[in-house]
């Protein structure tokens, strides 16, 4: 039997359509319950679903005043606060297309998107990086906060297949990519409702990411007021420690974040009491075992899992139902994915890579401007992804990481998914992350990188990975670091960690 899951297909989307009025469907019926509330130490700013409807269709309104037009595209250049939703989605309602972007990123990675996308208008934050003459107009806060009294806009209806909005790869390459989703990506989403989240309209889900990133965004705000339940985001300026205190005092139900906050907010910590914590998600990137053993011991609750991109949002996720430990989870119901070799999908049990139907409605329209590099995604009925897996029987898919993440060390090929699984159980390793280097003419080792509190003898690590690894997936040579290399979102730059080597 060929790997791929295959076990129907979730119903069509409606047409006529709109992103923003989906997402807000539920502020008529629940008009005074809170959708959202930004948390920080010392209260929280909350918005009941009336009035956040009533913001955004005045947002809405007031961009469409200030000179934008439907398919003009507009840059986010802002925080943690409740401009980023207002703005995103008062944008999808009458058919401008939004572009969130880092608050993190520098003058000259903003100037190099503003290149690609090339905004009609840039909704700024006083404190956010933008360079002073950007050849656009800009829409300061003091002007955008006020379009929220505005009356109200109509949404603007139409074919669920046309662009909504626009967000950047985490460009692990060198080369962020502009990707184009449609109207009809949040109604894609429901498959995650069940599949990974167990989301329900009672709960309350805190998100721990920054709100440009499409994890935090989807995840943190659109899923839970597409089926009426309530958003809680930190504020600008919460430290991490803060968070536990903040899942306590708001009776969050569920918690998300990338996997270096659960290892940090587990890191030292005998327990967490959480008494209304049902679960917690994460995604972005492989989470050790060891570091969903310790939240566990630490909450008495379980993690999920999901793997996805920001070309298809997340499509494979363990769930209470599935609490896959070692595999990433299984493919949500609704969707089609397969792993795929050279030849087309491989039997069950053997490597290849990650691959989802094409006609899939959460994967986007296309790379803009970039016909070519859409193409080369294709192949047959598939949008192939850089992603290494394993399909087994029961169609849980094991991670084995980046195509060009795989290591190859003396003629064998490894994930370092593997290997790092298992270092990151030694006592005193805090975060590690593998890669191969080249120590002379096609010859090259496997190199593992870690933090701990201490230098730790050389011998001991090769000693422990010795008893735990086959001899071609032991790493030659170990190296302590201040920190791992992350990007924007705290995703691993593992290939950043070749230039640090030093064998």
């Amino acid at each position: 039997m060929t790997a791929i899951f295959d076990k129907g297909r979730l119903d069509p989307c409606p047409d006529p359509f709109n992103l923003a009025a989906y997402v807000l469907r539920h502020a008529d019926d629940l008009p005074d319950k809170i959708a959202l509330a930004i948390l920080s130490l010392s209260g929280s700013e909350r918005w009941s679903y009336a009035r956040l409807k009533a913001a955004v269709l005045g947002t809405g309104n007031g961009l469409l005043q200030s000179g934008l037009q439907p398919g003009d595209r507009l840059l986010l250049r802002l925080g943690n606060t409740v401009d980023f939703p207002l703005l995103y989605l008062g944008a999808i309602a009458v058919g401008i297309i939004p572009v969130p972007t880092s608050s993190q990123l520098t003058e000259p990675e903003v100037v190099k998107l503003v290149g690609i996308i090339q905004p009609k208008a840039v909704a700024k934050a006083p404190n956010i990086t933008c360079p002073q003459t950007i050849g656009c107009q800009i829409i300061a806060q003091d002007e955008y906060r006020s379009f929220r009294d505005l009356p109200p806009a109509e949404f603007a209806l139409g074919d669920p297949n046309r662009l909504s909005y626009i967000l950047f790869t985490s460009g692990t390459s060198g080369k962020p990519a502009a990707v184009m989703h449609a109207h009809r990506a949040i109604w894609a989403r429901q498959m995650m409702w069940k599949d990974w989240y167990d989301l329900t309209d009672q709960d309350r889900l805190l998100h721990a990411g920054a709100l440009n990133w499409s994890f935090t965004l989807g995840t943190g705000l659109l899923d839970p007021w597409t089926i009426g339940a309530t958003s809680l985001i930190p504020a600008d300026g919460v430290e991490l420690s803060a968070l536990p205190l903040l899942l306590k005092r708001h009776d969050a139900t569920i918690f998300a974040a990338a996997p270096g906050v659960f290892r940090r907010l587990t890191n030292g910590a005998s327990a967490l009491h959480l008494p209304k914590l049902r679960h917690g998600l994460t995604a972005g990137e492989k989470i050790p075992a060891s570091v969903r053993e310790s939240w566990t011991q630490a909450t008495g609750t379980k993690v999920y899992e999901a793997f996805g991109m920001s070309e298809c949002s997340t499509f494979i996720s363990g769930c209470p139902g599935f609490p896959a430990s070692d595999s990433l989870g299984r493919p949500q119901a609704g969707r089609r994915v397969a792993i795929l070799g050279d030849d087309g999908p491989v039997p069950f049990g053997e490597p290849g890579a990650i691959a989802v139907a094409k006609d899939d409605p959460g994967l986007m329209l296309g790379y803009l401007d970039d016909a070519a590099a859409t193409d080369a995604k294709l192949r047959d009925e598939w949008f192939v992804t850089d992603d290494v897996g394993i399909m087994h029987t029961d169609f849980s898919i094991s991670y084995h990481g980046r195509r060009d993440d795989v290591m190859n060390a003396g003629g064998f090929r490894v994930s370092p998914i593997e290997v790092e699984n298992i270092l990151s159980t030694h006592p005193d390793i805090h975060e590690v992350a593998c890669t191969d280097i080249e120590i002379k003419p096609d010859t090259r080792i496997i190199a593992a990188f870690y933090t701990s509190d201490h230098d730790l003898s050389e011998a001991d690590l090769k000693a422990f990975a010795q008893a735990n690894l086959a001899r071609y997936k032991q790493p030659r040579v170990y190296q302590r670091v201040e920190t791992l290399p992350r990007g924007n979102n705290n995703k691993l730059l593992r290939k950043a960690l070749r230039q640090r080597a030093t064998p």
